[in-house]
């Protein structure tokens, strides 16, 4: 693999003063990336609630075409549950094989739901919780943020930010500058659009095996919208900016240790087959003129406003359709183990030791709370509520984000992408983010609580 560098000399070649079509390319990056920095980085308030346009976007269709969205999702069910079998990716690999079969399950349940779902599917925190809370947010968040990804990917935006926060981005996490705006769309928007972006990026050779591997299981995590109702359900509000800043921190320090071990280490460092590899370089001086090079390049091989956003749109619809039936079925799966069987207060078990060297009075509690994580990030919080703002809540709280694997919706939504990580990866990978998150939180919420 050959490495592209460019020198001060090629950067001043390409971008002369008044280079024709200069002035109309650094208007087109700047409107388009102005437009994707609105909608996934901009909150705005709209009928009394606060979020990024993007939310209030897909509230507006969930609100206005309320009647038709179910029978969309089930249509995004069927058609991820078949599509494996007509490609034959179900043949790749064991564990394409057990996640197609399980979409069957998926589609099951999700007929069920729209008819006449049985007693214990119907249960509140069972079959509603998964169609309403997970289905139907993914099903639509990742479409439709599809439509406006190309904005933060296609017209330079990336490559310009990546060369100022390269110097940081790469001794710290290992990844180019380029992810700082991949980092930052999934802690603000939607681990599910943080995805989809990752594996764009990839599959057009901007990042490794390895790196895409390190942005998705360290960087996508829950949306800051969702941080909110967990610290109101744990009475950690009062202390909501020490909550999201230690959150933050954690979350970020601990990808950067993820990054140095197994199993993230060990992911081929290697570029999407067929792709053609666009490796980003140092760049020690003239740092504007390299970077506008650069984002100009993007540009000039942008298709156009329209077919960028039909692009996008149609990854998002198949990306969503190979979600879908896994929530369906691996979050059915695992919600039941942790609602009728002991696996979970078992699982606690481990963390225990790690909870008392943590100084937590109720280790047990803590653990088994932890454990829930697992299947859904948002069932920790519902083990401690009871507790008020405590040293134990404060550490589950801020576990419950940086974690980031969880059954429920994470596992399906990395599964679904074309980055090679298998299944165990992310088994070992959540348990790795678990025990560092404990032992990295607990001085400060000592200090706090």
């Amino acid at each position: 693999m050959s490495e592209h560098f460019i020198s001060e000399q090629q950067t001043a070649a390409l971008t002369p003063v008044g280079t024709p079509g200069a002035s109309k390319d650094a208007l087109t990056l700047i409107l388009c990336s102005l437009l994707g920095i609105f909608m996934f980085f901009i909150p705005i308030e709209i009928g009394g609630k606060s979020s990024i346009s993007l939310d209030h976007l897909v509230t507006g269709v969930k609100t206005y075409a309320g009647p038709v969205v179910p029978w969309l999702m089930l249509a995004l069910i069927v058609l991820g549950t078949v599509r494996p079998f007509v490609t034959g990716h179900w043949r790749r690999s064991a564990t394409q094989t057990i996640f197609a079969f399980l979409n069957i399950l998926g589609l099951v349940a999700a007929v069920l739901m729209m008819t006449s779902p049985p007693a214990w599917l119907a249960e509140k925190s069972i079959g509603p919780f998964l169609w309403n809370t997970l289905v139907t947010s993914v099903g639509l968040i990742v479409p439709i943020g599809g439509i406006f990804l190309g904005f933060l990917i296609g017209f330079g935006l990336m490559e310009f930010l990546g060369v100022f926060v390269r110097p940081v981005m790469k001794p710290i996490w290992r990844t180019p500058g380029r992810s700082a705006v991949d980092a930052v769309a999934s802690f603000v928007g939607s681990y599910s659009l943080g995805l989809l972006l990752t594996n764009r990026v990839y599959k057009a050779g901007g990042y490794t095996a390895r790196e895409a591997a390190i942005i998705a299981t360290g960087f996508s995590t829950v949306s800051v919208t969702f941080m909110v109702i967990v610290a109101k359900t744990l009475g950690l509000m009062d202390m909501w900016l020490q909550y999201f800043f230690t959150a933050l921190i954690v979350t970020f320090v601990v990808t950067a240790i993820t990054v140095r071990i197994p199993p993230i280490a060990s992911v081929p460092d290697e570029h999407y087959p067929g792709s053609v590899p666009n490796i980003e370089q140092d760049v020690p001086r003239r740092k504007f003129a390299t970077a506008w090079a650069q984002a100009r390049g993007t540009l000039r091989q942008n298709p156009g406003v329209f077919p960028t956003m039909w692009l996008n749109l149609k990854d998002g619809v198949l990306m969503a359709a190979a979600i879908l039936p896994s929530i369906m079925s691996v979050g059915l799966l695992g919600l039941l183990a942790a609602k009728h069987t002991p696996i979970f207060d078992w699982l606690g078990w481990i963390f225990v030791p790690f909870l008392k060297l943590a100084g937590v009075n109720d280790a047990l509690l803590g653990g088994k709370a932890i454990s829930l994580g697992l299947v859904e990030m948002f069932l920790p919080a519902t083990e401690v509520a009871d507790l008020g703002a405590t040293v134990l809540t404060f550490i589950v709280a801020v576990v419950a984000i940086s974690e980031i694997i969880f059954l429920s919706a994470m596992v399906p939504s990395i599964m679904a992408t074309d980055i090679p990580v298998k299944f165990w990866h992310l088994i070992v990978i959540w348990f790795e983010r678990v025990v560092l998150s404990i032992l990295l939180t607990a001085p400060v919420a000592h200090l706090l609580l």
